[in-house]
C-alpha cells in the first residue's frame, strides 16, 4: 500500500479545453525560478516520466491537479501568483476559488473501482494501425485495454509504486470517439468508462497529453465487486 497525496486547485477562470495549453504557458510565464514539475523541459531535451503538475479544465473552469512531489513544487506559483494573466489574445483574472488536498491509498483491492476517462489518447501510429485493422469489437476493446494499463502502469512508475497484485483493467463503455488534432498530429480521442481493481487517485491524467488536460479520470461510484 502507498499514500499518494493530490491537490487540487480550481480558478475562477472558464477557460475552454483548447485553452488548456494557454494556460499552463501562463502559469509558467508567472514563475522565477521554473521548476522542472511545472514544465517537463530541461537543457538536454524532454523530462520523460509521468507529469507531475497538470493543468486541467475542471467543471468549466482552469485547475491545476498537483500529484506526490508536484504539492511541493506548487508553492512556487502561489509565491508569484498574479491577478491577471495573458491567455493567449485577452487578459483575464484569475482567483483562486477552491483547495482540496487528497490522500489516496494506491493499492489493489478486491472489488472493481469505476473510473470515466476523458479526451484519451491511446492510439499512436502502430496500434492505430492495429485498431483500424482490427475486425470486430471484442479486438479493439482487447487494443484499447491493453493501452491503458500500460498508462496506469506509467502513472505508477512515475510515482515509485510497486503493485504486490495484478492489475485488472475492463473498458465497459465507450460513450464517444472522435479525430482531433494534437500537436500538429491528427489522433483518435476517447471517452470511455472503465472499472479497475486499483484506486486510482481522482482527476489525475493518463497517458499522451496527460499534463494539459487529456486522460483525466473521474472516479465513479462503484457498484459491484469482484
Amino acid at each position: 500500500m502507498a499514500k499518494i497525496k493530490t491537490l487540487e486547485i480550481t480558478s475562477n477562470l472558464p477557460i475552454k479545453f483548447s485553452e488548456i495549453t494557454l494556460f499552463r504557458g501562463a502559469v509558467i510565464d508567472s514563475l522565477e525560478n521554473k521548476d522542472i514539475l511545472f514544465h517537463n523541459h530541461k537543457e538536454e531535451g524532454f523530462r520523460y516520466s509521468y507529469p507531475l503538475i497538470q493543468y486541467k479544465r475542471i467543471n468549466g473552469n482552469a485547475a491545476i491537479v498537483c500529484v506526490d512531489k508536484g504539492t511541493e513544487a506548487i508553492g512556487e506559483w502561489f509565491s508569484s501568483k498574479k491577478s491577471q494573466i495573458n491567455l493567449g489574445e485577452r487578459t483575464a483574472s484569475l482567483e483562486i476559488e477552491s483547495m482540496k488536498a487528497y490522500m489516496t491509498d494506491v493499492q489493489c483491492v478486491d472489488k472493481y473501482i469505476y473510473y470515466h476517462i476523458s479526451n484519451w489518447l491511446p492510439l499512436n501510429s502502430e496500434n492505430y494501425s492495429l485498431y483500424t485493422k482490427s475486425d470486430g469489437l471484442i479486438e479493439r476493446m482487447e487494443i484499447l485495454q491493453k493501452v491503458l494499463v500500460g498508462n496506469i502502469m506509467s502513472f505508477l512508475k512515475g510515482v515509485d509504486i510497486f503493485l504486490e497484485k495484478q492489475l485488472s483493467v475492463i473498458i465497459t463503455n465507450i460513450s464517444r470517439e472522435s479525430i482531433i488534432e494534437y500537436k500538429d498530429v491528427k489522433l483518435m480521442n476517447f471517452y470511455a468508462d472503465f472499472k479497475t481493481n486499483l484506486w486510482l487517485p481522482n482527476h489525475i491524467g493518463l497517458g499522451k497529453g496527460a499534463s494539459t488536460g487529456f486522460g483525466t479520470i473521474t472516479r465513479l461510484k462503484e457498484t459491484n465487486n469482484i
